[in-house]
């Protein structure tokens, strides 16, 4: 590995999941962009599932790095690559994701035109016949078109899919490795908070495998709630907690204009699921901070 300075260095997280890496980096290799103006740095994140032999097979196509570190969730993983990066840009993804190929190219055009900014691009579920993912894709799709309806001052992105330009993002300290969930959350707040731009890049596409069950889905959500009581707590936002109706209807009716009446129904009862999980998980963390 060189030590030139390099457009985008990716930074993928990974625990336990060796297949989906191996699809995540087989998506990496079939990028329309120039191979010299990029890199790929996984982080085992204390995988108990050997995932080193699978990234290791793509040494010869694209630079990667491989690095292994005691588990402490996403966020702590996630800086530790962007510690050893070398792009002036860190685009950020998850080891159950398969980046389009135009996906750098739709990052790079856009942060050409608007130095500076954090970028979130367009994820799509590629599991639809899953009613779970389907369900906890519909969950990000609206928040998305809630707090992302002017496409250049945007207001929240999923880590597994930004790009953030990598001198500021380290003396913002990155994400926060106190957060296992919601870490994504709490970086747009704070980039917001020191005047920081978020630039909506729908061209950027990502296709998001995440298989879930009843039970997964329920974990998911649940580890979600408590990630949100943390994201209220640290920012003092316990005045403004309340019920945003108009997030709640979208949420409740998106499923009826873009499915059918039958399985839209479906959702709605996984709807019901997914909000008791949050909750649940909300008050769970309530009550081991007043323990």
């Amino acid at each position: 590995m060189g030590s030139a300075v390099l457009d985008f260095s990716i930074i993928i997280p990974t625990y336990n999941r060796p297949v989906q890496l191996g699809q995540c980096l087989t998506a990496l290799t079939h990028l329309d962009y120039a191979r010299d103006r990029f890199e790929a740095i996984v982080v085992d994140d204390g995988s108990k599932v050997p995932v080193a032999h699978v990234a290791e097979s793509f040494r010869r196509q694209i630079d990667l790095t491989i690095l292994s570190v005691p588990n402490g969730g996403p966020a702590a993983a996630r800086n530790h690559g962007a510690a050893r990066a070398r792009g002036l840009y860190l685009a950020f993804t998850d080891d159950d994701c398969v980046p389009d190929h135009r996906w750098l190219d739709a990052l790079h055009t856009r942060a050409s035109a608007n130095a500076g900014a954090m970028l979130g691009g367009r994820t799509l579920n590629a599991l639809p016949e899953n009613l779970c993912s389907a369900l906890s894709q519909l969950v990000i799709e609206t928040a998305y078109a809630c707090y992302n309806v002017d496409p250049d001052h945007g207001r929240f992105f999923a880590s597994n899919n930004l790009a953030v330009p990598a001198a500021p993002f380290r003396e913002l300290g990155g994400f926060d490795p106190a957060f296992r969930t919601a870490e994504d959350r709490d970086l747009c707040a704070r980039w917001l908070r020191r005047g920081g731009r978020l630039l909506y890049t729908p061209e950027a596409v990502v296709h998001h495998a995440h298989r879930l069950t009843l039970a997964g889905l329920w974990r998911q959500h649940f580890a979600y709630g408590r990630g949100a009581y943390r994201f209220h707590g640290k920012h003092g936002r316990w005045w403004r907690i309340g019920v945003d109706r108009g997030f709640y209807r979208d949420l409740v009716l998106r499923p009826y204009s873009t499915e059918p009446i039958a399985r839209a129904a479906t959702m709605t009862l996984l709807l019901v699921l997914q909000q008791t999980a949050n909750a649940a998980g909300f008050l769970a963390e309530m009550l081991a901070h007043v323990a």
